[in-house]
């Protein structure tokens, strides 16, 4: 398990070094493919690069009565008729209240790691290169940290999430669907 400070210090160092060419489909599933790559934390001059993917499923619209089956865990007992109570305002003021909720599958199983010798500047630059030469579209670059390279995925799924957005909302509205 994380501390806090592990989980924050990853997600503001973690940075994307080259996106998939591609976003979050809106009618069907979408597989990227990732590189992270992270010094070790107790040995100078070694890098771990891990390779895997991530899946995410379509997107599907979630509407206020699918609002009744949020697990409210931990809120106070009150926080349901709250919530109620919010949505019939935001109807009554006619506001759309569909949004998109997004799944992600992460197979740990499907990881693969090398430690290689080399500076984290040169495996940067060799993993770069690399994708640059192949041109697979699918593929993210990461860079993370070790001990919660985890996180590092989380973050990068999450910014596909931002990122895809505005278009999987569009290609609904335009299908009439929200």
């Amino acid at each position: 398990m994380h501390s806090q400070d592990d989980i924050h210090y990853a997600l503001e160092t973690t940075r994307v070094l080259r996106e998939p060419d591609h976003r979050i489909q809106t009618f069907g599933e979408t597989r990227f493919e990732f590189q992270l790559i992270s010094e070790l934390m107790d040995r100078a001059g070694e890098v771990r690069i891990r390779t895997g993917a991530v899946e995410a499923q379509r997107p599907r619209i979630l509407r206020p009565e699918g609002y009744r089956d949020i697990d409210l865990d931990g809120f106070d007992p009150s926080a349901r008729a709250k919530m109620e109570r919010m949505i019939e305002k935001f109807r009554s003021e006619g506001r759309n209240l569909a949004f998109l909720q997004y799944g992600f599958q992460f197979r740990r199983g499907e990881v693969h790691e090398e430690i290689v010798h080399e500076s984290l500047d040169l495996v940067r630059e060799r993993v770069l290169d690399d994708i640059r030469r192949t041109g697979n579209p699918s593929r993210a670059i990461i860079e993370g940290v070790d001990d919660a390279w985890e996180i590092s995925i989380l973050k990068f799924s999450f910014e596909m999430i931002m990122r895809s957005h505005d278009i999987n909302a569009f290609d609904l509205k335009r299908r009439g669907l929200i």
